[in-house]
């Protein structure tokens, strides 16, 4: 059995309402992202399948990976997608100090130029969330593919999704090398399965873009 929920149960949402858990919306559109790239292996297959659909999304970058490979996020940034930040070392909030957690973070942040976080594994304690959420806008998830789990076949990682996602979902895949053999399965699936159905698909705004303004350095 997994220890995770595919759809965040609504009084899960209600209970951090701080964090970005979906877009409350009527309207048939989706939020995409893509956690733990960029990477040359499979971010830029993921940005052929979103062109294909003229769809947007967010990629919740890790800031090492950035400094790696820079014109691959130029490259994310180009095609107009949104981008996050993701800690620089992709750290676990739990098994990690207060301050050297925040360090990580604003060096991340740094790195995308934006105040859109998540928390790899999504997790963070409650003192980190009261420190972060001051700075940042943290966006966790309404709809988790399962693309990372071993055991999730590429089958279950469509259906995760095309069974649980509605109206202003943000949906988890990841554009990591782990992850890609569902991925590689799913994405195309998703994207034509919503897309046949009127669904479109877009970014998440940084709280400091709101009106397309350059957002701001975070110190």
């Amino acid at each position: 059995m997994s220890m995770y929920l595919t759809k965040t149960p609504e009084f899960v949402q209600n209970f951090f309402p701080n964090f970005t858990w979906k877009i409350p919306t009527n309207e048939k559109v989706l939020y995409l992202t893509f956690d733990d790239g960029p990477i040359p292996e499979v971010t830029p297959w993921v940005l052929e399948q979103l062109n294909r659909y003229d769809a947007k999304a967010t990629f919740f970058c890790v800031g090492d990976n950035i400094k790696k490979y820079p014109e691959i996020f130029d490259s994310v940034k180009e095609e107009g997608h949104t981008v996050g930040n993701h800690t620089f070392n992709h750290l676990n909030g739990w098994q990690t100090d207060n301050v050297a957690y925040f360090h990580n973070v604003r060096n991340g942040a740094r790195m995308v130029d934006s105040d859109l976080f998540r928390p790899p594994y999504g997790k963070l304690t409650t003192r980190q969330v009261q420190f972060l959420q001051r700075h940042y806008r943290i966006v966790m998830w309404d709809v988790l593919s399962g693309d990372f789990d071993p055991k999730v076949s590429p089958e279950q990682c469509l259906t995760n999704v095309t069974n649980h996602a509605k109206p202003g979902s943000i949906i988890v895949f990841h554009d990591n090398v782990k992850s890609f053999d569902k991925l590689e399965y799913a994405l195309p699936r998703v994207l034509e399965h919503f897309a046949d159905q009127g669904y479109h698909f877009e970014g998440l705004v940084a709280k400091n873009q709101e009106d397309s303004k350059p957002l701001r350095k975070i110190a």
